[in-house]
Formats: C-alpha cells, sequence, structure tokens
C-alpha cells in the first residue's frame, strides 16, 4: 500500500507507537488522518501537531456504538476508509490472580475492540473492493509476554483473529498485517522497567529496544509490501521458529530467563 492520498483512521493515537504512525502516515502524503484515543486532549494534540490533514476524535474502543460512530463519521467527511489501525492496547501485569474486572479489559481493548472495528469499516471496503486493516497485536501473540497472562491470551486471539480476516478477505481485495513489535520504548515498558516488573526485564533482555519511530518505520516499509507479520524486531521471528520447531526447548529456555531475572523474593 502506499500512503500518498489515502484516508487513515488510527485508534490509541495520543500517544506511543499510535502517534509515531499518525505522524508518519502524513509525512508519506496521506489525504486525511483521524487520530481516536480515549484521551481526548492528548489525540488533540497529536492532530495538530500533524496539521491540517489530521482530526481527533474521543473514542473509547470497547464500546462497539462508538468505534461505528468512528467510522461512519469519517466516512461522510472523507468518503472512505482506506486503512484502519486497530492500535489500541492495555497490559495488567498479572497472572492466573489477575481480577475479573483485568481480565474482561484485556479482552475489550485487545481483542473485541479489533473485531468491532472489522465489523463496522469492512461494508465500504467489501463494498468498494478494496482496503486495508493493520492490527496491533504484539510479539506476545506470538511468543508469551512473561508475569501477563492476559496479556498473553489477548494478544494471541488478536493475532488468531487477524489470520482469520487474511484468509477470509484477501481475495475479496482485503489486505490485512499484524504489527507484532517486541520492546518499545513507550511508557507501558518503561514504566514496568522502573518498577522491575519481570515481564518488562524478560522483554527488553530479549532484544533491542525500539522507540517508536523506528515501529513506524518498520510499518511504512512493511505496508509497502503487503506483509501480513510486520515485525519491527526481526529476531522475533527467530524466536517463534524455535518455538515451534521445539516447544518443550524453547519453554526450557524460557524459564532460565525468568529464573536469571526474577527479582528476589521480598
Amino acid at each position: 500500500m502506499e500512503l500518498a492520498g489515502r484516508v487513515v483512521v488510527l485508534t490509541g493515537g495520543a500517544g506511543g507507537i499510535g502517534a509515531a504512525l499518525a505522524r508518519r502516515f502524513a509525512t508519506e502524503g496521506a489525504a486525511a488522518v483521524v487520530v481516536a484515543d480515549l484521551d481526548a486532549a492528548a489525540a488533540a494534540r497529536v492532530a495538530a501537531e500533524i496539521g491540517p490533514t489530521a482530526s481527533a476524535v474521543a473514542v473509547d474502543v470497547t464500546d462497539e456504538e462508538q468505534v461505528r460512530g468512528l467510522v461512519a463519521e469519517t466516512e461522510r467527511r472523507h468518503g472512505r476508509i482506506d486503512l484502519f489501525c486497530a492500535n489500541a492496547g492495555v497490559t495488567v501485569g498479572a497472572g492466573v490472580d489477575a481480577s475479573d474486572a483485568d481480565w474482561r479489559r484485556a479482552w475489550a481493548v485487545n481483542v473485541l475492540a479489533h473485531i468491532y472495528a472489522a465489523r463496522a469499516v469492512l461494508p465500504g471496503m467489501l463494498a468498494r473492493g478494496e482496503g486495508y486493516l493493520l492490527q496491533t497485536c504484539s510479539a506476545a501473540g506470538l511468543l508469551t509476554a512473561v508475569g501477563d497472562a492476559p496479556y498473553t491470551v489477548t494478544k494471541h486471539a488478536a493475532v488468531g483473529f487477524a489470520e482469520w480476516l487474511a484468509i477470509t478477505y484477501r481475495d475479496r481485495g482485503i489486505r490485512v498485517s499484524a504489527l507484532c513489535p517486541q520492546g518499545v520504548r513507550t511508557p507501558m515498558l518503561t514504566d514496568g522497567l522502573d518498577a522491575g516488573h519481570l515481564g518488562a526485564l524478560v522483554t527488553a533482555a530479549s532484544g533491542a529496544v525500539l522507540t517508536p519511530e523506528q515501529v513506524a518505520d518498520a510499518v511504512i516499509a512493511e505496508l509497502a509490501d503487503e506483509r501480513f507479520l510486520i515485525l519491527p524486531h526481526p529476531e522475533v521471528a527467530g524466536y517463534a521458529r524455535r518455538k515451534v520447531e521445539d516447544p518443550d526447548a524453547w519453554l526450557g529456555a524460557m524459564r532460565t530467563m525468568v529464573d536469571r531475572l526474577a527479582p528476589p523474593p521480598r
């Protein structure tokens, strides 16, 4: 996909990877960039920084009616949506002891929001015979987020849904990419590192920690090739390959890393 002249919508666009993508899409010549986020003020700041081709919308991605409204209003103003980026995501930082509320929130943001977006945007794309869905899924969806069971489970589900979309709709003109970065210098990771959370420590030890801008560069390159898996950290492909080829050895290596990095008990 070439971004010049395209109409793009991003959820979770007020910061981190979402904001970097919004800026980069504008630089690539997108005709309109709609920055959607629960934080209306932060989304407005990103849109103002980008300039007149950008607009900001306050959206709770866990509310299907709000997602439908975002799509309908964008189509009314711009005539179509060429690229929809379902980018919002949350971590929990807990295991099986995570509360039911945390499990529901992770499921709603990391999975259901992707489903709501697809339901809303696919009819228009299918009617035109073209469109692109970019799903931010995380390397945790291919591997495991140590220390965060809800994040691991829901990101695996997000990858599975992206795969299903790609199989079901590619021959009808719908392209799908699953963005699966590992360590990215956003508050989601840096706050965890500052707090000494095991999952953040393992993530940082598993490969380079990229900036959101570096992730955006990778997205632009892979969208041009219309690749399904977008891996800003190339090493993730090797980890996933080893996991599939010898799951027991991979699990053993992960346990060894956890034992090495786990903070001493208090």
